[in-house]
């Protein structure tokens, strides 16, 4: 009867050791996947954060074991910040980072994947790929190449242009070497200069305006970014300048697109691929594989490809914020 009893207060013993331990094991399991990226200053980060958060809405829904964060900052050092609290508050295991600067965010995040955390970069590369474990965008080679080959054919080879690069980034520094590689085909192309309108409309009206005082014959503007291409067409509208010929922007706005529908703007004719979308996608996959345990192959690249008025429809996006 004694040795029944020990071995019955043996059992209770080990069942609450157990129960003590069960939401150890449970919040051992729990993915916690930060999301660190630019706030929505313009319409096409406005467009990153709707589907960042669309895909932390859809994940946590299917999975009961992850939560998302998602943070959004105004500047390099406050992602820079907000990157620690996500460490050391919020105690992820897991990051997708779409860096505001390439080479202020670099060390940052490699101070995250130092702490055991998987890190998943979406965008805006780093200047040390070594920071990260996988890296999710769009072909930025391409964004930079197929508006390069349309101008060139639409100038026959021959004329004067200008171009509006990002803010200082990885991908902008590809697309602007994917410009350049085409137009070292065209000697009689000139590219009178290439200044940072930072992705942003009201910059990029104060870079073309110096343009238009300095430069008195510009057949093209590339923009590279939609936004940039409002503050342009406005800049040419207030100086009523008639020698430009075709402003090319890039990711394929809802606005532009439309625009490029309508044919209600002669200086725009066509427009690149690039769509935030891709955010979701590395949100998604990033979180989905965690839940596995498993791994993003390096490098997730999706497709840029020429939009005219012909394909327009495909790519308009009414309820879009983008």
């Amino acid at each position: 009867m004694l040795k029944m009893t020990r071995r019955l207060a043996l059992a209770a013993t080990a069942a609450a050791t157990m129960l003590a331990m069960a939401p150890a094991f449970a919040q051992a399991k729990k993915e916690v996947l930060g999301v660190s990226m630019p706030a929505a200053t313009h319409s096409f980060m406005a467009g990153a954060v709707y589907w960042a958060n669309e895909a932390k809405k859809d994940l946590e829904k299917a999975n009961p074991n992850i939560q998302v964060i998602v943070k959004t900052a105004a500047n390099a050092s406050e992602q820079a910040n907000q990157l620690q609290d996500l460490v050391t508050v919020n105690k992820i295991t897991s990051l997708v980072v779409f860096p505001f600067e390439s080479a202020a965010l670099t060390k940052p995040v490699a101070q995250v994947k130092a702490k055991n955390i998987y890190v998943t970069v979406v965008d805006r590369g780093l200047t040390d790929t070594s920071a990260q474990d996988a890296y999710v965008s769009g072909d930025n080679t391409a964004f930079g190449k197929i508006p390069a080959e349309y101008i060139a054919k639409f100038l026959n080879g021959k004329g004067n242009i200008v171009a509006l690069r990002g803010i200082p980034t990885t991908i902008d520094n590809e697309r602007m070497d994917a410009f350049n590689a085409v137009m070292k085909n065209y000697p009689n192309i000139k590219l009178l200069d290439a200044k940072h309108g930072n992705w942003n409309r009201d910059d990029a009206f104060k870079v073309t305006q110096d343009y238009l005082t300095r430069f008195k014959e510009i057949d093209v503007i590339w923009a590279a970014d939609d936004d940039m291409a409002v503050g342009v067409l406005k800049a040419i509208e207030q100086a009523k300048r008639k020698d430009i010929k075709l402003v090319f922007g890039g990711a394929g706005a809802k606005g532009a697109i439309k625009t490029l529908m309508d044919g209600s703007d002669p200086l725009i004719q066509a427009n690149v691929s690039y769509s935030p979308k891709f955010m979701y996608d590395a949100i998604k996959m990033t979180g989905e594989a965690r839940l596995k345990g498993q791994k993003l192959p390096a490098n997730n690249i999706v497709p840029s490809v020429l939009i005219t008025k012909a394909n327009a429809k495909d790519f308009y996006f009414p309820n879009s914020p983008f």
